[in-house]
């Protein structure tokens, strides 16, 4: 069986071949694949006219009543073409980070005339952001392509200052249709084993136990708990509007959260630790202070011109083109 940081993982051989182009990351000596969305058309395909208004109303719904309305500094991390960004308008800066530059031009060409809107490429196991700098992190529909689950957390909880808040989705291995298909027989995994599943390359659901595990032992203090898209029936979705059906699913979320049977989690919680003083404004960092060297895990970097930092211990230079910062390779 593969392993997700030495954790057993069933993988399901019924789909084998991912959607997307799948690259190698590293962290600690070992490669780390990684899903890559570079040049693709998800926003169209996935999103945009793809009957997902549901998804899109319910998430939103789940957000809200998660995130802190207003702070200093927020960051999505799998932001995409920023389809949650109009959530973090009550920040002072928000920080919109993808692998995927192309999905980020996309954020870019909507948001980009914002100053408080900050866009960064680069990737999750070496997050290129400096510790304690954020007072809210999001991640939604990141984590079921995570390799790696440990690590990504590691990096989620060093960049979020003690106290503050991360609200976390992931992919619910023990949903209703799974132990519904396990029952009669139409897949050979159990729902109810802790371990992950990967159903297809890189996609993978949990166990709420496994995941609230992973979570406390990342240093995350789990506040609340939300079942979100009990209703993700195309049937359903094409005869009841998205609106109204987001509404039932709310009535769900809490009640729904002590025993999650629905496909998505949502999660509320804190990091673990002393809180530190109050964040300095937003006026007076310096934009090289937000960063960290995803190299040798400096920070903060230094600016050497107002397009480009520089990593003042190994030399690495890190540009921004287009309004992106591009953390995924080092300039020459």
């Amino acid at each position: 069986m593969p392993e997700t940081q030495g954790v057993p993982v069933v993988q399901d051989q019924s789909q084998s071949v991912a959607l997307n182009e799948i690259v190698n990351s590293t962290t600690n000596g070992s490669p780390v694949p990684v899903i890559d969305y570079e040049g693709s058309g998800y926003r169209r395909d996935f999103w945009e006219g793809q009957g997902r208004e549901y998804e899109d109303a319910t998430e939103r719904l789940a957000l809200r009543r998660l995130l802190p309305s207003s702070g200093r500094r927020i960051a999505e991390i799998g932001a995409g073409f920023g389809r949650l960004a109009d959530l973090y308008l009550g920040y002072e800066q928000i920080v919109l980070f993808d692998y995927s530059r192309t999905l980020l031009q996309d954020a870019v060409q909507q948001w980009g005339q914002d100053p408080r809107f900050v866009f960064v490429a680069g990737n999750i196991y070496q997050l290129p952001l400096a510790s304690g700098v954020l007072d809210t992190l999001v991640m939604v529909r990141v984590m079921h392509h995570l390799a790696d689950v440990p690590q990504a957390l590691a990096q989620l909880r060093r960049v979020v200052r003690p106290g503050h808040v991360a609200v976390l989705e992931y992919a619910n291995k023990r949903n209703l249709k799974a132990l519904l298909r396990w029952m009669l027989g139409r897949q050979s995994w159990s729902p109810l084993s802790s371990e992950p599943v990967e159903f297809v390359a890189l996609n993978f659901d949990f166990h709420p136990d496994w995941m609230a595990e992973q979570t406390a032992r990342a240093g995350f203090r789990c506040q609340e708990r939300l079942a979100v898209s009990h209703f993700r029936l195309p049937s359903l979705k094409r005869r009841v509007p998205a609106e109204k059906l987001a509404t039932l699913d709310g009535l769900l979320f809490r009640p729904g959260g002590h025993f999650p049977l629905s496909p998505s989690v949502f999660v509320r919680a804190v990091v673990q630790g002393e809180e530190a003083a109050d964040s300095p404004k937003v006026t007076e960092l310096g934009v090289a202070e937000l960063f960290r060297c995803p190299t040798c895990g400096t920070e903060p970097l230094s600016q050497v011109e107002p397009e480009l930092v520089s990593c003042p211990q190994c030399g690495r230079r890190y540009q921004r083109h287009r309004q992106i910062w591009d953390f995924k390779e080092p300039v020459p």
